[in-house]
């Protein structure tokens, strides 16, 4: 095949598959619309009801609680993998370590997210819109017969249409799948992402208009002389990101203790969360509405640190139950009062003029989020898509920079990397066992760098194909010198790829650790 055919070809499997991406992401847009309408509906009369409180009312809102725990435990006992956000799960199936049944995941996720996250929860639906978005991308290739490399595109495309949707954010939504949960910038992969997250937010737009999810807005950019209180908030965000992190990952611990069926805890965040609405029903769910409420008016620093407390203890219990439900807008949310809790707190000791305690909010939510989930560029990129109109990114980033080195130095994992190895430890995937395509990016500093194709130990059964350099694909030999912005493409057993990616990063840790001794 001549160089110009194999780039006809190369094209055409490019469009073909932006074209498949773009009905995954219709079809995602369509299923994450509908789980966010009746999650509102339901957060919006739980409102309601609050507001009126009377004994025999709040009877039968516990009665009720009840037995939506009772039917949420009997969803979550027949299908286990509908538990928490669902990123974990998506990003170790994406992996090659799990693999799910994709209509059981869909209709179960999608009915126990509506009755977990309407009644007020402190949970995110866009966890679940992510691992509902992946599950339509594995349908849609089990329809096509997809397998391999373009089947793992299709789930990669509906996880990034499925965040899209679910925030109006087609970019971060692109750039989180990347960045976060497939670790692969490959071509084909980013394209048809970028595609099928664009096809969702039409969707979404249409049904919920094109006013940003978290609309804010400051008066102006924060000057550089006031630059030293992002050193400041970053440090602390960092601490508190890094505790959040520890909290989060003991609970299922401490949930152990209750002796309760892991599939029945939520009973306990769901009658929790009844004081509450009844106390500040604004401040019920994943704390969109509390954050908007900050931009008419930011609470006195009493009832901020009050809802800190309250919004971490509580988020932290409501997912260590093990309910359908994110931790993204949580997260978030806790960002924006930090950033309200320092800002007001500055403003009364004189160091803030109080125009500028908006613009921390802003930055917090993007920061905390940065240093938990390990992913500063999609945070980045998603509060400003979220919010709307930021018209200076620097100091957001620095504050975003800070804080994730603050819990890098701590030792702190992504947390969702960290989740998922508690899904993975003992499991091996039962599936279907051939040839299978890994793709693994070469980045700038990495062992693998300038190093000759035979003078690395490739693990047995995996053979190096080609390596994808811009546009090009070379069909290495041994003398054939790795760069940095490489992808190695492997082939190797279906069942081996988790296995045969974690064996060449050790592979290229000891050759790492062995010139550092020199």
């Amino acid at each position: 095949m001549s160089a110009g055919q194999k780039k006809r070809q190369w094209d055409l499997t490019r469009l073909r598959l932006v074209l498949q991406g773009v009905v995954v992401g219709l079809l995602t847009g369509g299923v994450i619309s509908l789980f966010r309408l009746g999650i509102e509906e339901i957060l919006e009369f739980m409102q309601t009801l609050y507001r009126h409180p009377s004994a025999g009312l709040l009877t039968l809102i516990a009665l009720g609680s009840v037995v939506l725990a009772i039917v949420v435990g009997l969803l979550l006992k027949s299908e286990p993998n509908i538990s928490g956000s669902g990123i974990p799960q998506v990003e170790g199936q994406l992996k090659g370590e799990l693999e799910f049944n994709w209509w059981s995941i869909l209709w179960k996720k999608f009915t126990a997210g509506i009755l977990a996250i309407g009644p007020g929860l402190f949970l995110g639906r866009e966890g679940p819109s992510i691992q509902l978005g992946a599950a339509v991308g594995q349908g849609v290739a089990a329809g096509w017969k997809r397998q391999g490399s373009e089947r793992r595109i299709m789930i990669a495309a509906g996880a990034a249409a499925g965040l899209s949707a679910a925030f109006d954010a087609p970019i971060a939504g692109t750039l989180f799948v990347l960045e976060e949960v497939y670790h692969n910038f490959s071509p084909l992969v980013w394209v048809t992402s970028l595609a099928s997250a664009l096809a969702a937010d039409f969707i979404s737009l249409n049904v919920f208009g094109e006013v940003p999810v978290l609309h804010l807005t400051y008066s102006r950019p924060m000057p550089v002389d006031l630059y030293w209180h992002l050193l400041l908030l970053g440090i602390l965000l960092g601490l508190l990101g890094y505790l959040y992190q520890k909290v989060l990952l003991a609970m299922p611990r401490l949930y152990a203790l209750t002796h309760i069926p892991r599939a029945f805890q939520g009973i306990i965040p769901f009658l929790l969360v009844i004081p509450i609405g009844v106390w500040l029903p604004t401040i019920l769910g994943g704390g969109n509405q509390m954050i908007i409420g900050f931009g008419k008016n930011v609470p006195g620093l009493s009832l901020l640190l009050l809802l800190f407390v309250l919004r971490f203890v509580f988020s932290m219990v409501s997912y260590g139950s093990g309910l359908p439900g994110g931790i993204f807008l949580p997260i978030l949310s806790l960002g924006a009062v930090i950033g309200a809790i320092y800002g007001t707190f500055m403003h009364q000791m004189g160091l803030l003029p109080e125009n500028y305690v908006m613009n921390l909010i802003i930055f917090s939510m993007a920061a905390y989020f940065a240093c938990i989930g390990k992913a500063p560029f999609t945070a980045i990129l998603l509060i400003t898509e979220m919010v709307g109109n930021l018209t200076l990114l620097m100091p957001m980033a620095l504050l975003a920079l800070v804080a994730y080195l603050v819990v890098d130095l701590l030792g702190g994992a992504p947390i969702y990397e960290s989740l998922l190895e508690r899904l993975t430890v003992g499991k091996k995937v039962a599936g279907i066992t051939h040839m299978d395509r890994l793709e693994l990016p070469v980045f700038a500093g990495s062992p693998l760098e300038d190093r000759l194709v035979r003078d690395f130990q490739w693990p047995e059964q995996t053979l190096l194909s080609g390596i994808q350099r811009g546009e090009k694909t070379i069909l290495p030999h041994g003398d054939t010198v790795i760069r940095a912005g490489d992808t190695l493409v492997l082939l190797t057993d279906s069942s081996q790829r988790a296995a045969v990616a974690a064996a060449i990063h050790q592979t290229a840790e000891a050759i790492k650790d062995e010139h550092t001794s020199q």
